[in-house]
């Protein structure tokens, strides 16, 4: 997808291509501040003929600003995870599952009532199964109204009083179920997977519960996320969802690039 350009930024990159290909050496370099009116209408309207005669240039220059965009963010995000890698990757309370001593590292920040984090669900699953070395942790980051941050309040209730397997159980539950998330829902879920109702309801108010979604919040905007659902694999932000096949190549990656 091409993305919309500032004009004058456009016009920079275009006038940058252009005099490159024309004045190859410093010696030759054009300074346009030293024209004079005259001399500067004719450099316009030879830059005008030149892009009418090569419209390729527009695609070349707009592919260029994209790669270096992109290239920027990257870098960027790779510069985030580094600075917080202790919040990520041990603080305390996100569920670890997978293989917890597992050589890579995949979190998952996610959403109860994200579609695409639902379709992220049995990929993730996936991927832990085929490779049976890698360590998740979820993150449970509701941002879709209320009945999220009930579904999110409870799985984390389910946690503290329950323990990892249980908690496993309702997340999955929270991801199949079809329905909006009240606390008769969930109380009807939690009676499902036979747990203590009334605990798990109570602790869902609890200032654990409370403070570890702040924490989580507070976490993802230092991340600059906004979205679910996020992965951070080992050391890479990978916004949106991804298919386990990719995110299987991305591991080789990982593991080959130490």
């Amino acid at each position: 997808m091409i993305r919309l350009i500032a004009p004058a930024l456009l016009t920079l990159a275009l006038t940058t291509a252009l005099l490159g290909s024309l004045f190859s050496t410093p010696a030759n370099a054009l300074d346009i501040t030293q024209m004079t009116a005259a001399e500067r209408t004719i450099f316009r309207a030879e830059v005008r003929a030149y892009l009418l005669d090569n419209p390729e240039v527009i695609l070349e220059a707009v592919k260029l600003l994209e790669d270096r965009q992109v290239a920027a963010e990257s870098q960027a995000d790779y510069s985030l995870v580094a600075n917080n890698t202790a919040e990520l990757f041990d603080d305390g309370f996100s569920y670890v599952g997978g293989n917890p001593d597992g050589d890579i590292t995949l979190v998952e920040f996610l959403d109860y009532r994200c579609v695409y984090c639902r379709r992220a669900m049995p990929e993730v699953d996936s991927l832990l199964a085929s490779d049976g070395n890698i360590r998740l942790i979820v993150k449970e980051f509701p941002i879709l109204g209320d009945g999220s941050v009930l579904a999110s309040r409870f799985a984390i209730a389910t946690k503290n009083l329950a323990g990892p397997a249980a908690y496993k159980q309702a997340h999955d539950a929270l991801m199949l179920y079809q329905g909006e998330f009240t606390k008769v829902t969930l109380g009807r879920i939690a009676d499902g997977l036979g747990l203590d109702t009334d605990a798990i309801l109570a602790e869902m108010d609890s200032d654990a519960t409370l403070s570890e979604i702040a924490r989580t919040r507070d976490l993802a905007k230092r991340l600059q996320i906004s979205g679910t659902p996020t992965f951070v694999l080992q050391d890479e932000l990978l916004r949106g969802f991804i298919p386990a096949d990719q995110m299987a190549l991305i591991v080789g990656e990982k593991r080959a690039n130490r």
